[in-house]
């Protein structure tokens, strides 16, 4: 399963005038979201308004329930750099009529995905920084301390209300400057001194 988590940046919350969160708001993305590094994003024609949002990934190494935030750090396999792609027009008009919002997020290809870093060589993950480029224009860069809930905090969390399993990704948020793409566009995302993303969007059936 894919876990994403809206609202998890002050600024990002702000840009998107919402209230910052009392607690982790968590949403869903097929595991058939996933578009691996070189791929290509195509939104459905439904859709015209579509955002990219770059955030930090973990995967999880096993099955668990009931963490405290102090053992959730002992469960992750690895950290990648992944967008999550967003139909924002379908979004907002699903939140204005107080309906689910799964296609704004889950459609195919929406989640691009880099190699995962192994836990083991990431020596302060409340270090991490990363950084999307658009056409080689740089448009949002992150960094983990900003996390308004932390990565073991989001696992807790997490844990406490679902099996979580050997395999699962958490989105653990994205930083302000999110935007709309355009058909062509080259994304180009880095985990700094990590790993890098790279995916291109075609909008021919939209």
């Amino acid at each position: 399963m894919i876990y994403g988590v809206g609202l998890n940046y002050l600024e990002h919350a702000q840009e998107m005038k919402s209230a910052r969160p009392a607690e982790p708001v968590i949403f869903l993305k097929p595991p058939a979201s996933i578009l691996p590094d070189g791929g290509v994003i195509t939104p459905p024609a439904c859709s015209q308004e579509i955002h990219y949002e770059t955030e930090l990934v973990v995967a999880l190494a096993e099955n668990c329930r009931h963490l405290s935030p102090q053992d959730a750090q002992g469960v992750i396999l690895g950290y990648g750099i992944g967008l999550d792609m967003t139909l924002r027009d379908l979004q907002a008009k699903a939140k204005a009529q107080g309906k689910p919002w799964a296609i704004a997020k889950g459609f195919a290809t929406s989640a691009p995905l880099s190699e995962l870093v192994p836990a083991h060589q990431v020596q302060d993950p409340q270090a991490l920084r990363f950084e999307l480029r658009v056409n080689g224009e740089l448009r949002q860069q992150g960094h983990a301390a900003q996390m308004l809930f932390s990565i073991p905090e989001l696992i807790s969390y997490l844990s406490g209300i679902f099996e979580l399993q050997r395999g699962d990704l958490i989105y653990t948020g994205t930083p302000a400057g999110v935007g709309p793409v355009q058909d062509g566009d080259l994304l180009s995302a880095e985990l700094l001194g990590h790993c890098k993303l790279q995916v291109s969007v075609s909008l021919q059936n939209s």
